[in-house]
């Protein structure tokens, strides 16, 4: 079709019609970008609507997924076996795979779960760090694609854009494309009533490559993507639209933006735009023009197949991208828990965690670690890792910079893209400055691993700034995340043999930054993986199970001993992970905390959430405050978390 523009009002149509049907969403960005959107998928974007996971397909990244009719258009219009136009009548109701936001779990062609503003930029980062090394280990003949991103306003107002794009300027990464939808329009009115920013100087600053170009005028569009294309940096096509295009009284105006247009309103739209087919019907040349599309994709696909089949990497490069664990990886974990039960350590978990690693990365390539400029504290770099740079990214170690909820995006983003395994570190205090990226690793189903040091009080004189208090509970609160805290080396290596195995569940691995015994001293199953689990039972008749986790799981040791020098018997009990734990059988869960004890938590954090496991008789050992700047002995004991002041209150409590 060699004029496009009936196509673009095709996707205008849609988001108007679906928006209208839910009486619910955004109508104005789909029609404000329907141009841009579709001369990229017509000129620019790789891809095969029949084959919606070829891996070396181009990435498209809707940021601003409040917009989520654009990218529902363009998949059902391209060819893509779902959404169906049922579904795109069902937008936003139960169980229809059209979301209210873009869901990467619900339809092929969804790159990644979008809404949270900025995120989705901050993800294609990851993806465009994931299709760089990818290339660098495999070579142009199976790595070789852009990512693509439309972003608003909003994405580039929050602050995890500038992490993102400061990242992605140092590391030069120049198949990264971004379509800023610039329509200067908020939910709340034009943008000038919040910023007066240069948004085009800002990623100049950043080392990318600038263009503009009128979003309404293909010719233009296309010829700034070509020059994107052709630049070797990270580029931002600053997109001048008209948010609600068509609309003939609401068109630029925030009357668009989060609500529907109204009949009178999509009426006048229609006759605007010479529309003339009824609501979610599509005339059959235009239907035919956009299939065409979908379907040009499908040489290059098959000539990438051609070449995958010839590679002598095949094998590994289809298991990577599918995310197989390699048996030598385990195997590795295997031989290194089998050492330390013949040569126990005493060592900080953090540390714990550097040594599991030296064993791991060298079994399995597709580890791609790093930290937010806590290397030395988080020990996430092993001696086999070289550094992931912008003159070399074969290296499988991101130095991201102070920049911890940019990092977590990113590593949600090189998860999505496939074939690698992201891992990286920050304090565990900070988790709260990318806890918006955490809960989309969860929501999105993604292997991304978090080694989040310097787990408690037990940090010491940083003071409570730094002291994390009510995260473990925060984190745990989170549907689809596995929080560890692991006691010792050998629960530290089998932490991350979980987490490695679980490939449609982040895991958070909270280290501790003071040395710990090792007490597992002999060779079981992964105990980690039941979540908890006895690990000394009561001598003398049991009478208390004192459950810990991480660095008190030894004062629950200690503990024990002191009651059971008393005649009063005691289990201890290891919970390194409540996910698990509850997971379990029940007759596991009634065997390890059984119904005739006094359930007793110990745990230096925060104390609420462990009712569950005590009940409303038992007692709970916690910090239920900000902790203090203090040499760790001089913090346990200030807030109770020692042996004999746990014992005296345990054996007050029976005899009350």
């Amino acid at each position: 079709m060699s004029d496009m523009r009936p196509m673009a009002n095709a996707i205008r149509a849609l988001a108007m019609d679906a928006v209208e049907r839910a009486n619910s969403g955004h109508p104005g960005m789909p029609m404000g970008m329907a141009d841009v959107a579709t001369v990229l998928f017509a000129n620019h974007l790789k891809f095969d609507a029949s084959a919606p996971h070829w891996p070396d397909r181009d990435r498209f990244v809707l940021s601003a997924g409040h917009g989520s009719m654009l990218i529902y258009a363009l998949l059902h219009l391209t060819g893509y076996q779902r959404p169906t136009m049922t579904d795109i009548r069902n937008f936003r109701q139960l169980h229809s795979p059209c979301a209210g936001h873009p869901e990467n779990f619900e339809l092929p062609g969804i790159e990644c779960t979008t809404g949270p503003l900025g995120q989705g930029l901050a993800m294609a980062v990851g993806m465009a760090m994931a299709e760089r090394h990818l290339n660098a280990v495999y070579g142009d003949d199976l790595v070789d694609h852009m990512t693509w991103v439309i972003a608003g306003d909003g994405c580039l107002m929050e602050g995890i854009s500038q992490e993102a794009i400061g990242l992605a300027g140092h590391l030069k990464l120049g198949r990264l494309k971004v379509l800023w939808d610039d329509n200067r329009i908020s939910i709340d009115g034009p943008t000038s009533l919040s910023t007066s920013e240069d948004m085009a100087a800002r990623f100049a600053a950043a080392g990318w490559h600038v263009i503009t170009c009128d979003g309404h005028d293909h010719g233009s569009i296309d010829a700034a993507l070509t020059a994107a294309r052709a630049d070797p940096r990270p580029s931002l096509i600053a997109c001048r639209t008209t948010i609600g295009f068509g609309a003939p009284k609401k068109a630029g105006t925030s009357g668009s933006h989060g609500s529907p247009l109204g009949a009178p309103e999509i009426s006048g739209a229609r006759e605007a735009l010479n529309w003339t087919a009824q609501p979610f019907e599509i005339p059959d040349d235009i239907l035919g023009a956009w299939r065409e599309i979908g379907m040009r994709g499908g040489a290059a696909r098959a000539a990438f197949e051609a070449r995958l089949a010839a590679d002598s990497n095949m094998a590994e490069f289809n298991a990577r991208m599918a995310g197989d664990m390699p048996a030598a990886a385990m195997a590795a974990l295997d031989g290194h828990i089998a050492g330390l039960i013949a040569s126990p350590q005493k060592i900080a978990t953090r540390k714990a965690s550097e040594i599991a690693l030296a064993a791991i990365n060298p079994a399995l390539p597709a580890m791609l670690g790093g930290s937010a400029d806590l290397t030395g504290s988080n020990n996430t770099k092993t001696p086999d890792l070289g550094v992931f740079a912008a003159d070399d990214y074969s290296g499988r170690y991101v130095y991201y910079g102070i920049r911890e909820f940019g990092m977590a995006a990113a590593m949600n983003g090189i998860a999505l893209h496939g074939g690698c395994i992201p891992y990286g570190g920050t304090f565990l205090v900070f988790s709260d400055y990318m806890r918006g990226a955490v809960r989309l690793s969860a929501l999105q189903q993604q292997r991304v691993i978090y080694v989040l040091t310097h787990d408690s009080i037990g940090l010491g004189e940083d003071g409570p700034t730094h002291q994390p208090v009510e995260h473990l509970l925060s984190l745990r609160a989170i549907p689809n995340l596995a929080v560890y805290r692991p006691c010792d080396a050998v629960e530290t290596a089998e932490a991350w043999a979980c987490a490695l195995a679980d490939g449609s569940r982040p895991s958070v691995l909270a280290l501790s930054r003071q040395n710990l015994p090792q007490l597992r001293l002999a060779a079981s199953e992964n105990m980690v993986m039941r979540g908890g689990y006895r690990l000394s039972a009561a001598s003398a008749p049991r009478r208390v199970v004192l459950v810990a986790t991480g660095s008190e799981v030894e004062i629950a040791c200690d503990t024990a001993a002191i009651l059971e020098a008393d005649g009063i018997g005691c289990d201890v009990v290891s919970m390194p992970c409540w996910e698990r734990f509850d997971a379990q059988p029940a007759q596991w869960r009634s065997d390890v905390l059984p119904a005739d004890a006094l359930i007793v938590s110990i745990e230096a954090g925060v104390t609420l959430g462990w009712e569950r496991y005590t009940g409303s008789t038992g007692l709970r050992f916690g910090v239920d405050s900000f902790g203090a700047s203090a040499p760790i002995e001089a913090l346990y004991a200030h807030f109770g978390l020692t042996a004999p002041a746990v014992a005296d209150k345990v054996r007050a409590k029976l005899t009350a």
